[in-house]
């Protein structure tokens, strides 16, 4: 029986390894196929190289890269579009084409807040990131992107309105906004102790933003306890693509592999209800 198959998005160089790193790495040591597609940054530059340290640690496939440009660093993909500026369906098709190669059989990426901080990239990235995986499956839309194929579902890293107060305190440089859900949208909340020592270590292999300071630095600086206590738990929005009759007895992660997995919390309550553009509360 194969395990469910991960294939996460996000905007940046490090944002797999804080908001997904403890998911993708208990998938790889249980033997799934797991991969990293990053927005911004293009090969060759130093922060695509610290990705793949990181992703090697995680045990995830080699980067994936669009290619565009970091909204505040131009040189991070010279003479590319910005990723908030590229065209929309050019930069859904590219992601397709993603899609469509790995065949995941669930999609990770931000939440519709852009996580803690908010950060114009981040929610550009939930927003291409949804279309995409809804597109893949579709053979009329981008038919020269591969075969069509449809994820099961999509899971949106966020952070509960519960959880979120105490982690701004600590980790988001004051007088910023804290972007976070109801507690009640969070529908996976994985327990991810037993993979913590390599989702750190991932973290920390991003060495050029924890030299200046950003949130990989940050962390960092904190006694070892107090690290580990705020990077042991990850929760999820769900945001299913298959039709609800599909799903019956999958597991927890709502994949086509019924394997159980310890440490996580599974809460299937209907239909996820879309979350607001805003905070219930932008940034590094």
């Amino acid at each position: 029986m194969s395990l469910p198959s991960i294939l996460a998005v996000f905007a940046h160089p490090d944002d797999e390894s804080l908001s997904a790193g403890g998911l993708l790495a208990r998938q790889a040591a249980a033997g799934a196929r797991t991969a990293v597609v990053t927005a911004t940054w293009a090969a060759g530059t130093w922060r695509a190289g610290e990705l793949a340290d990181a992703l090697r640690i995680l045990g995830a496939a080699p980067p994936r890269l669009l290619g565009y440009a970091d909204a505040r660093v131009p040189q991070s993909a010279p003479g590319a579009a910005r990723w908030c500026d590229a065209p929309l369906d050019e930069a859904v098709g590219r992601l397709v084409a993603h899609v469509r190669e790995f065949r995941p059989d669930i999609v990770v990426t931000h939440d519709p807040c852009g996580g803690l901080t908010g950060h114009p990239d981040h929610v550009h990235t939930h927003r291409v990131t949804v279309l995409a995986a809804q597109a893949a499956g579709l053979a009329g839309l981008h038919p020269d992107a591969g075969a069509p194929w449809r994820p099961d579902s999509v899971l949106l890293a966020t952070h509960p309105d519960s959880a979120a107060r105490d982690l701004g305190a600590r980790l988001v440089r004051s007088g910023r906004a804290l972007y976070s859900v109801p507690d009640v949208w969070v529908g996976l909340t994985v327990d991810v102790r037993p993979w913590l020592e390599r989702k750190i270590a991932a973290v920390m292999a991003h060495r050029s933003e924890v030299a200046r300071g950003a949130l990989p630095g940050r962390l960092a600086a904190l006694p070892a306890a107090e690290r580990e206590e705020l990077l042991a738990t990850e929760w999820y929005v769900r945001h299913p693509l298959a039709p609800a009759a599909a799903h019956a007895g999958r597991d927890a992660l709502g994949s086509r592999a019924t394997v159980p997995f310890p440490g996580s919390t599974d809460r299937a309550a209907g239909p996820v209800r879309p979350l607001p553009g805003g905070p219930s509360g932008p940034a590094d």
